[in-house]
Order: C-alpha cells, then sequence, then structure tokens
C-alpha cells in the first residue's frame, strides 16, 4: 500500500514544481463542473447518501464546521468528479515523495477505487474550506487496519491520513488547525471511539510537528513495512487538556 502520509503544511501543493522551484507548465485538465465550483465558490455538492455510514458513523454525513481560517466540511470523493484533482496533487514531487501515488490518473484510481468498493473501513473525502476542495483526507478503522499489528491497538481506533493539495494553504498553520478540526470531527461524531490514531513518516517533520500541534502525543516509533513511522495519538480523555 502506498505510504499514505499526512503532508501537511509543507510539500502538498497543488502546482508541481521543478527542482529549480519553478513551477511546471502542467497542462492540468480539470472537469468543467469542477472548475464551475472553484470559479464560483458555490457549496460543494453533498451525496444525500453518502458511503462508510456503518464503520466510520457516516463521515459524508458529518456537518461543516467553522474554524479559525474559514468553514470547512468532508466530503466523500466521487471518482469521476474529483479524480483529476487528485491526480494532479499526487504528482506534486512534494507528495509523491510520501504517498509514492504519482504518474497516470489510473494510478490515484487504483488507490481510490478498493477504499470506495470496501465495506467502509477507510472512506477517502475531499476537505473542502470556504466551498473550495483544499486537502485529501483519509478517515479509515484503525482497528480493522494492517496498522493495527504494529502497536496495541484499541476497539474503534480511527486514523487519519493527509495531505493539503493548494499552494496557499501550506505554511500558515492551516495543516495544524484541520488536524485537530478533523480529529475533533471524528472524537464528535463517533462516541466509540478512544483516540485518533496517525502514523506520519518520521522525515516528515512538518507534519510531525503538525499533529503535535493539534494536540497529538507522540507514543511511539514503529516500522510499517513501507517506512518508519511516528505514532501519533490523540486521546479523548485528553482532548481538551492539549
Amino acid at each position: 500500500m502506498p505510504s499514505t502520509d499526512a503532508s501537511t503544511d509543507t510539500g502538498s501543493g497543488s502546482v508541481p514544481r521543478t527542482d529549480d522551484g519553478s513551477e511546471d507548465t502542467l497542462d492540468l485538465q480539470l472537469p468543467e463542473d469542477l472548475l464551475s465550483l472553484l470559479r464560483t465558490g458555490d457549496p460543494w455538492p453533498v451525496d444525500p447518501n453518502p458511503p462508510g455510514g456503518g464503520l466510520l458513523d457516516g463521515p459524508g454525513a458529518w456537518k461543516p464546521v467553522s474554524t479559525p481560517v474559514g468553514v470547512f466540511q468532508l466530503v466523500p470523493v466521487d471518482i469521476e468528479r474529483d479524480l483529476s484533482l487528485l491526480s494532479h496533487w499526487m504528482n506534486d514531487p512534494a507528495v509523491a515523495a510520501f504517498w509514492e501515488l504519482s504518474g497516470p490518473e489510473s494510478v490515484t484510481r487504483a488507490h481510490l477505487r478498493p477504499q470506495l468498493d470496501g465495506d467502509g473501513r477507510s472512506v477517502p473525502c475531499l476537505g473542502v474550506l470556504q466551498g473550495t476542495p483544499m486537502s485529501y483526507w483519509e478517515i479509515y478503522r484503525a482497528d480493522l487496519d494492517p496498522l493495527a499489528r504494529h502497536y496495541p491497538a484499541r476497539p474503534h481506533d480511527t486514523g487519519l491520513h493527509l495531505l493539503i493539495g493548494g499552494v496557499a494553504d501550506r505554511g500558515r498553520g492551516t495543516g495544524t488547525t484541520l488536524l485537530r478540526t478533523v480529529s475533533d470531527l471524528v472524537l464528535d461524531n463517533r462516541p466509540q471511539c478512544p483516540r485518533v490514531v496517525a502514523e506520519p513518516d518520521l522525515r516528515n517533520t512538518p507534519s510531525v510537528s503538525a499533529f503535535l500541534g493539534a494536540g497529538f502525543r507522540y507514543a511511539a516509533e514503529v516500522d510499517l513495512p513501507d517506512k518508519r513511522a511516528a505514532l501519533m495519538i490523540r486521546d479523548r480523555a485528553f482532548r481538551d487538556l492539549m
């Protein structure tokens, strides 16, 4: 499985860049309905029957919330609507270094399809801020994931993967703010969940720092098949203290 690491405040821009820092002139063709929404800032369309209802208590039905950076909402991925945008983000070299999903759209499609066709233990979502998609999230049952073989998992532990896609949203603390926001959404909407966990690559220092700033604690180093990771945990019992 690709290293679905949480690239937050740095390294997740929507515009690929060359080694010298200049923008790559990638000719991105986005669907007209997506372009229209980006131009107008209209509310992002929400599926009235969102996936992932059982095992994860329906992230697609979780209500938008106000944050210090604007109104934020998780919207389950629609593969036909969102594939071009997500593939574009995955081809940013800084994102590809950790997610390992660069290449044609078929690579991103192959990563999304098992989640969308599965039993709901992992729900891929767009993070929509002020009506504009700017991040990609995976909300997953950590206790039902291979990650559970590498730490003392508890029933209903819920995991997060994140990348920030919009270059304007990097380096401003947006990732930290949204990590706290989404982990709060998990704890508020999943009453059986005792804690929210994540496993960013140890090399991704900005990601680890963002989790710490969002109220997660550094629990351990874990050797996963594709990386050495920092196990980050936000406990329900201590959510108001950190």
